[in-house]
């Protein structure tokens, strides 16, 4: 199988980068503690995600595929921090509604196990269900991570499931012992040393 296009995208692909992180992420436990309502699970992740993309559009890095079937969505964490999005907390609540402290819990518990050193934080990388383990998470994964290399930077990021996580080591990321949400599910973080040519 060739090895995907990949591109940046910008804020004009928010809406559907957004949907495809959603429909991915439906099959993860984390959602399921989010959002209990499974008949508005998938809509409230997506607005929650449109969040996040548009903010990694103005400062970070979204890439994609050519055929829309995977996306990773990268924030650098070098320096100062990053602002929050723009009206977040209005934003929140309008998306998540009465699942809002959920998502709360959620950023504070990301916040509280971030590591502080200069990296390039993966927020997300999400396949399209029925194209997942052919290669196209890999191809996103190397993309940016040529750069990161020949920049001397790390990486870092939270693992949602085993199955990601094995991946993830696949490509060099370290697992620390794993943070849980509140109902016992767990988020492992990784960390990647940039790899010298």
């Amino acid at each position: 199988m060739s090895r995907p296009e990949i591109g940046q995208l910008g804020a004009d692909d928010t809406r559907w980068v957004a949907a495809r992180i959603a429909e991915a992420f439906m099959v993860l436990d984390q959602p399921r503690w989010l959002v209990p309502d499974e008949a508005k699970r998938e809509s409230v992740l997506a607005g929650n995600f449109e969040i996040i993309v548009e903010h990694a559009t103005r400062h970070g890095l979204v890439f994609g595929t050519a055929d829309r079937a995977g996306v990773a969505v990268w924030l650098p964490s070098v320096g100062e921090p990053l602002p929050p999005p723009e009206d977040y907390d209005a934003r929140l609540a309008l998306a998540c509604g009465e699942w809002t402290p959920n998502f709360v819990h959620l950023d504070e518990l990301f916040a509280a196990n971030h590591p502080h050193a200069d990296h390039h934080h993966l927020a997300l990388l999400a396949v399209r269900p029925d194209r997942q383990g052919q290669g196209v998470g890999t191809a996103l994964l190397g993309h940016h991570h040529a750069w990161l290399d020949a920049n001397g930077m790390p990486a870092y990021l939270e693992a949602s499931s085993e199955t990601s996580r094995d991946l993830y080591a696949r490509h060099g990321y370290r697992v620390a012992e794993p943070f849980r949400l509140p109902d016992g599910t767990p988020f492992w973080p990784m960390w990647r040393e940039p790899v010298a040519g």
